[in-house]
């Protein structure tokens, strides 16, 4: 009890001890609010490709696709964790408006919008067909005309706000796109020789999606299945898709729920591995959603460990700092130190009692970082938006970036790590001082000449 007197002690009178307190309150501070906005930007981009992925996906590494999975479907739909399939049928091709005579390459998705919705947020991303995703092909003015649904950022409406919200009509403008797909057959081959090597159709503007992915968002226009297996050459001599999109039920896990498709679907080649076209299956990869869209999210991983590198120096600096103020402490307390060993306080208390001093400099400034960045989390976006009204000044251009709010959500254990990480960076600062005090001869301190 002694020894935390005296350290609670050394730590109000002393005022040097504010200057190791303000350091670790900024670093607190620093490290939570970057850590919070770059946890929670990772967190949602995460989120972002798990609804537009599905918990599972069985694709091909080809543009051919594979052929039987209508049987495999079936298959599927009967299992107990499964709760959705959805069959996508994707090609590359161009894009025509006639209005604006305007073209650009596109990814073709062929999808049924109600299965799609099922085992995916397709449904969502949408805006005029939010609540009826059945309907979002279907033109009632035109009923023999096909409607399609285009990525919010493929046709250049300029519709996109300062703030980064889009501005929408009260309906679907009515644009025509004429999209041409190059139809290739089972070998990879282009379906059709001479200048006539594309499939060209005509689509109805009907909506948009906005998935808020900027690489979908941007290239993706999304055409009934049976289309896009024209379009794309996977209507005969067998009818084929690129992938197949699964969502389990909330009790089944991820792993366990794709190791136990993907042992079905090596089952399910075995046995068709004698049909035609079976050759395709060697293509056929059953992956998670993260293993899915592993080349997406991997360097937005990346950027958050070296960020995490990189605030980890601001420890090396608190420890520096610590290290200076106890150095000075010690330097001005020579005489109570002889005095604690003269009456037999061993060399571990001493050492304790300076540890202890560190730990109230860490733990101090740890609440008071951890309470000033919680605050200004708290208000981070209602600053921004005061400066971008007052000064036209944003953290990033949201006509650039596909980012809403900035993430302000602090997460209780990584607060945890840093007050914690903050503490042992103060007890580390106070290691080499504290020993160099608990070695000290009470003999020698205690002189006349030392006093």
């Amino acid at each position: 009890m002694i020894k935390l007197l005296l350290a609670w002690r050394y730590f109000i009178r002393r005022p040097i001890s504010i200057l190791a307190v303000m350091a670790v309150t900024l670093c607190v501070f620093i490290v939570l609010v970057v850590m919070t906005v770059m946890n929670g930007l990772v967190r949602d981009f995460k989120q972002k490709n798990h609804d537009y992925a599905g918990d599972c996906v069985i694709t091909s590494d080809s543009l051919v696709g594979f052929a039987y999975y209508e049987e495999f479907m079936d298959l599927l739909n009967q299992q107990p964790f499964v709760e959705a399939v959805s069959p996508v049928a994707k090609g590359v091709g161009l894009v025509h408006i006639k209005q604006f005579n305007w073209e650009t390459g596109i990814e073709i998705h062929g999808i049924d919008p109600v299965l799609h919705s099922k085992a995916t947020n397709f449904a969502d991303t949408l805006h005029y067909q939010r609540k009826s995703p059945e309907n979002v092909f279907q033109l009632p003015s035109n009923p023999q005309q096909v409607g399609c649904v285009t990525g919010i950022e493929v046709i250049p409406l300029g519709r996109r706000s300062s703030d980064g919200t889009y501005r929408y009509p009260p309906s679907p403008m009515q644009l025509e796109l004429l999209i041409s797909g190059f139809p290739l057959n089972m070998r990879g081959g282009l379906v059709r020789a001479g200048t006539d090597l594309v499939s060209t159709k005509s689509f109805t503007y009907c909506d948009d999606s906005h998935s808020e992915l900027v690489k979908v968002d941007g290239a993706v226009v999304y055409v009934p299945l049976e289309q896009a297996q024209i379009l794309c050459g996977m209507d005969s001599p067998v009818k084929r898709i690129s992938s197949l999109n699964i969502r389990f039920t909330e009790a089944t896990t991820v792993r366990s729920g794709v190791n136990q498709v993907r042992q079905l679907w090596q089952d399910y080649v075995a046995q068709n591995s004698d049909k035609p076209g079976a050759d395709l299956f060697a293509n056929v990869r059953v992956q998670s959603w993260q293993e899915n869209r592993r080349s997406i999210i991997a360097p937005m991983e990346k950027e958050q460990m070296m960020m995490t590198m990189l605030f980890l120096m601001l420890g090396v600096i608190t420890v520096f700092i610590v290290f200076v103020v106890m150095y000075m402490i010690i330097s001005h307390k020579s005489k109570d130190i002889g005095i604690l060993k003269s009456i037999g306080l061993p060399v571990s208390g001493i050492l304790w009692l300076f540890q202890l001093f560190a730990v109230f400099i860490g733990l101090i400034g740890a609440l008071m970082g951890s309470v000033s960045g919680w605050i200004f989390l708290y208000k981070i976006n209602a600053i921004e938006d005061w400066l971008y009204e007052h000064y036209n000044w944003q953290l990033w251009d949201r006509t650039v970036y596909a980012i809403g709010d900035i993430p302000n959500h602090v997460e209780p254990d990584v607060l945890a790590v840093i007050i914690v990480s903050a503490v042992l960076a103060c007890m580390i600062g106070a290691m080499v001082p504290g020993l160099q005090a608990a070695r000290k001869k009470p003999v020698r301190v205690l002189q006349v000449n030392q006093l």
